[in-house]
């Protein structure tokens, strides 16, 4: 839009020189009161006819921040001869042409002479104030005024017409909108993957090499076919099956419930080609053993709640767009369920509900050593019947020993857990090796790995049951410091079972002897059969002409290097000390399961004891309110959000590096097949 002018007035497109030019001519026309006669400005800022006195005027605005010196330099131009009235705008002005809210000053310099004019003209204009012509006939000023108004409301009505349409556009437009982002995003990675596509030797087809599932050949074919004959081509679609040297990547088949396991697994990294696929034994064994850490069954109970909520409302939120937190919570909501399960299955048997142990298989096996016993936890117990049928007796609770008996039943049962996933991470090892037929790898690392482990702590696991099943009261740790120390001592009161030391002795030799076993043979067979290739014993599969020449120099297809003797000792000598020394460290690490399980305990017994019990032994209202409060805080942002996060990280570290490191190798690449619903998500 342009300027408008007319009557001698010059308005912006903007307002702002109009809403300049109504507040001074409104507070001219209460300022009558300091002239009886003046005239107009000519043509912009031209003053009008003098009258018998030859008085004239000069109005505008200017910013508050320069009237006085305005107002001095005025004084001292004209020699005091001029008369300066001033009065401060109703409001904040917007300057014409810095395009800023001001606070601005209405002014009035009433002056006589053509040489005083110019003078204030030009001080004017050095001070940056904006003249406006005001004429001091109030019929002339008040129409004036209605014009100046009337333009404003023709601004106005046209502006809002303006914002109308532009929001009626962008309403339009935002329907539309992620309609053609969508065709947009589809059409880039159309042209993405024709650009992969290469022509044949006619130029008239387009020849792709890509991967797809082996039981989707039958579905892509018939694809292609009907593709073929929807677009009435002349040239059928050939499908074939060609042999590759790439490495093939990586695909599984999730659903709802596996996707979050397999999401875990994939985060440490994705699985080789055909390699045994940890996320099978993580469905179970990663929510039990987040469950040993946790095992509350009244904490289980409100995760399971939770859970229940995600996943009755999953159809609900998973058409929503939801926060990261919340979308991490959503994802993982199997997972949630599973191991609010297990925490309500290893909480019965630790027997605790929010700390509080309860007869709920029947009685305690222990009674009040006499009659005259009134206090069961401080006086000595006795047993008089058959153990309690499941879990943690609750008797426990409370009792002088029950701090030594917990901490050496989760200490015993976390080491048993962490033998039996670290051989069953080594015996999916041996699995692995007979699919890719690496006897190799079998005999000079399954056999001795599996040696090593049980011979140490497969045979403290074996004495830790035999000592629960005949009650002995040997100390394990003696027998496993002088099992190094004096293999040939007597062991004493000590001896578990007949034949223990000889056993022991034998199994030192085994673990000694598999040291060098899992170190040596292998770098030494590989080098002999690598020579024996090359000397002509052995042939190998000889590349074509056509391979070579399609062979790129970065690419997988690349001949096979050049063997390196020193580079394959020293990589087998690496995985031998790290097994040796990650048996012992990762039988540790277990141990984190205790440490968990009984910060967890405590924690809630902390909390219910010198909070809930302290509060509700008040007769006050008040405090006890306040007490019940500061519980469920506790219990709702401690023990079921920080202790959850904290289970769940250690348990993840279980699988991560003590599982895992035993088989997988984790380098391969994923399956990402072309698909419409994938680039929209990934766009999101």
């Amino acid at each position: 839009m342009g300027q408008f002018q007319a009557g001698g007035f010059l308005v912006s497109s903007n307002g702002h020189a109009v809403a300049e030019e109504t507040e001074l001519s409104e507070n001219v026309y209460s300022m009558n009161d300091y002239a009886d006669t003046a005239s107009l400005l000519e043509q912009d800022i031209r003053a009008g006819p003098s009258n018998q006195s030859g008085l004239r005027f000069i109005s505008g605005i200017i910013c508050k921040s320069k009237v006085l010196r305005f107002e001095r330099m005025l004084f001292r131009a004209t020699r005091g001869n001029m008369l300066f009235n001033q009065a401060p705008a109703d409001e904040e002005i917007m300057d014409p042409v810095t395009a800023e809210m001001v606070e601005k000053t209405i002014f009035v310099v009433f002056f006589s002479g053509e040489q005083a004019r110019t003078k204030i003209l030009k001080i004017c204009e050095a001070f940056g104030a904006n003249c406006y012509p005001v004429s001091e006939d109030l019929t002339k000023q008040r129409q004036i005024i209605r014009e100046v108004l009337s333009r404003l409301s023709e601004l106005e009505a046209t502006l809002d017409a303006g914002i109308r349409h532009r929001n009626k556009a962008l309403t339009s437009i935002g329907f539309h909108l992620t309609k053609w982002m969508n065709m947009v995003r589809r059409e880039k990675a159309v042209y993405d993957t024709l650009n992969m596509l290469n022509f044949d030797v006619t130029k008239k087809c387009l020849v792709g090499e890509g991967w797809c599932p082996i039981f989707a050949k039958a579905q892509i074919q018939e694809v292609l076919q009907r593709a073929t004959f929807d677009s009435n081509s002349q040239v059928g679609t050939i499908f074939h099956v060609m042999d590759s040297m790439e490495s093939p990547p990586t695909y599984f088949r999730t659903n709802r419930f596996t996707n979050a396991f397999q999401e875990i697994v994939d985060a440490y990294g994705v699985a080789r080609y055909q390699e045994a696929n940890p996320a099978v034994y993580a469905v179970i064994t990663f929510p039990f053993l987040f469950a040993v850490m946790f095992g509350d069954w009244g904490h289980g109970i409100c995760l399971l709640l939770g859970a229940l909520v995600l996943i009755a409302r999953e159809r609900k939120l998973g058409n929503q767009k939801l926060g990261s937190f919340m979308e991490m919570l959503f994802g993982g909501r199997y997972v949630l369920l599973l191991m609010s399960l297990f925490s309500i299955y290893c909480g019965l048997i630790y027997n605790e509900f929010f700390s509080v142990p309860y007869h709920i298989f029947g009685g305690s096996a222990y009674r009040c050593r006499d009659t005259t016993c009134s206090d069961a936890y401080t006086a000595g117990l006795v047993k008089y019947r058959e153990p309690y049928p499941f879990g943690v007796d609750p008797s426990w609770r409370g009792s002088r020993s029950e701090l030594p008996f917990l901490n050496s039943l989760k200490m015993k049962m976390s080491i048993l857990l962490g033998v039996t996933q670290m051989n069953l991470g080594i015996i999916l090892s041996y699995f692995d090796a007979r699919f890719f037929g690496s006897s190799l790898d079998i005999r000079y690392q399954f056999v001795p790995q599996l040696i090593f482990l049980n011979s140490l702590f497969g045979y403290l696991s074996l004495l830790i049951i035999i000592k629960w099943c005949t009650g002995s009261q040997a100390d394990l740790y003696h027998v496993m410091i002088y099992m190094f120390l004096s293999p040939t001592d007597d062991l004493g009161e000590n001896e578990l079972f007949w034949g223990q030391r000889p056993l022991q002795i034998l199994l030192l030799l085994l673990a000694t002897v598999a040291v060098p076993w899992m170190l040596f043979p292998k770098p030494f067979i590989l080098r002999k059969l690598h020579t024996e290739r090359f000397q002509g014993r052995t042939y190998g599969i000889l590349g074509t002409s056509e391979m070579d020449l399609e062979v790129e120099p970065d690419s997988a297809r690349q001949h096979h290097e050049d063997f390196n003797f020193s580079e394959i000792f020293v990589h087998q000598m690496i995985h031998s000390i790290e097994f040796v020394l990650g048996a012992v460290s990762n039988t540790a690490s277990y141990l984190r399961l205790w440490a968990l399980s009984l910060a967890h305990s405590e924690l809630s017994t902390v909390f219910y004891e010198k909070v809930l019990l302290l509060a509700w032994g008040y007769d006050n209202l008040v405090i006890r309110l306040v007490g019940l409060a500061v519980f469920a805080f506790a219990t709702a942002f401690i023990l079921l959000m920080m202790e959850t996060l904290s289970a769940f990280l250690h348990a993840l570290r279980l699988h991560w590096v003590e599982f895992q490191n035993k088989f997988y190798h984790g380098d391969g690449y994923k399956f990402r097949p072309f698909s419409f619903a994938l680039i929209n998500d990934e766009e999101d």
